[in-house]
């Protein structure tokens, strides 16, 4: 009898065993996707014909076309948050560096919500002229502002991740904090969810996507969130009494080369841009011929957007303003025919503007990066527009 029961106790977990395996793999003779596209992609991409593009539409006063570009760009992006009413600055913590004063302020960033904020303040006599340090993602939402300028020491914890941090994708040096030596105003703060915007239940990276749909869900897009908050801190910064407002640039590496051409693209306060490591067309992006697809979950996700423009569109919309793109070689985020494709089409339209000398695009032997190398690289660009 106990060995009747012992078979069947055995049949039993066996089956629960089955029925767990089939849960997490199983699979139907037909299906629809695979490997996380639609077996329709091509078909789709054939489908992205561009019609807002400059060249593609109709429209052929440049101008015009921008102020057209820029409106579909905002309406893509959906409801903005509300203008801070005020920005009531306070200033957390400061302390003196070599060279300049470091800042940890807090402002009203929208009416929604109050933001912590890095601001480095050069030594002499200003104006100065000032970045908007855009920091990137790397799947790594612990620290957000702190991976471009070196945060207080009051936090050992955080110091140490951004000290990580800052070896393994900059060399070591931080870039905020070598802008302002060299005698630029630097501001930087953490884009939703990233740093002091994260969720109270700590660190998730899979709880971004899910998010992103909930904001959805509220007709609100989270990444338009962060490029109205690079407009709006941009708008803040143009306030700063140290700042010179004709000599606002902005720079990034990887999501925040991103977020600095669609700043440049979107506000009229910015003068210079330069991007490392974020620019591709949506063809070489989104299709199994190298292997790639979009990782960056939503932080560069614009619903229909896609219907009337590229990436490269988009970015040339900040067309004559003098533009920097360095993206490596060796960097399997963004496939190299893709780089060169997205680089053609804007120099295109710099071109058409008689401006192409003030668009610069660089293909370096490096990986996904942002070297001591490229920093120089992008404070020589700004020198030359900013200073």
């Amino acid at each position: 009898m106990l060995q009747i029961i012992r078979k069947r106790v055995s049949l039993i977990v066996m089956v629960l065993a089955i029925g767990l395996v089939s849960v997490n793999g199983q699979k139907r003779v037909c299906y629809e996707f695979y490997k996380d596209f639609p077996v329709y992609a091509d078909k789709l991409l054939a489908e992205l014909t561009y019609p807002l593009a400059w060249g593609n539409c109709s429209e052929t006063d440049f101008n015009k076309w921008k102020d057209a570009a820029r409106e579909k760009v905002f309406k893509c992006m959906m409801t903005p948050p509300p203008a801070a009413k005020e920005y009531d600055v306070r200033i957390i913590a400061e302390e003196q560096r070599d060279g300049y004063v470091a800042r940890k302020i807090e402002f009203g960033l929208s009416d929604f919500y109050r933001v912590k904020a890095y601001l480095l303040i050069p030594e002499g006599k200003g104006p100065f002229p000032a970045i908007n340090l855009l920091h990137d993602h790397g799947a790594h939402l612990f620290i957000g502002k702190e991976k471009m300028i070196r945060p207080f020491d009051e936090d050992s914890v955080v110091l140490s991740d951004a000290d990580e941090w800052c070896a393994k994708l900059y060399d070591g040096q931080f870039f905020g904090d070598y802008l302002a030596k060299q005698g630029y105003v630097v501001f930087s703060t953490d884009a939703p969810l990233w740093g002091e915007r994260g969720r109270a239940e700590g660190v998730d990276r899979k709880k971004y996507d899910i998010i992103a749909g909930n904001m959805m869900m509220y007709g609100r897009n989270l990444c338009a969130f962060m490029t109205y908050d690079d407009i709006a801190s941009t708008e803040f910064l143009s306030t700063v009494d140290e700042v010179d407002t004709c000599k606002i640039g902005c720079v990034g590496f990887s999501m925040g080369a991103y977020r600095a051409w669609m700043l440049a693209a979107l506000s009229d306060k910015i003068a210079a841009c330069a991007s490392v490591c974020w620019m591709v067309t949506t063809d070489v992006q989104m299709t199994w011929s190298y292997g790639r697809k979009e990782n960056g979950g939503f932080a560069n996700c614009i619903p229909a957007l896609r219907q009337y423009l590229d990436y490269p569109h988009i970015a040339s919309i900040a067309c004559p303003k003098p533009m920097l793109f360095i993206n490596g070689l060796n960097d399997k985020l963004f496939p190299v025919p893709g780089v060169k494709k997205a680089y053609n089409i804007m120099h295109d339209v710099w071109k058409s503007q008689n401006a192409d000398g003030r668009l610069v695009t660089e293909l370096r032997p490096i990986a996904h990066s942002c070297g001591i190398e490229e920093q120089r690289r992008v404070l020589d660009f700004m020198n030359k527009y900013l200073k």
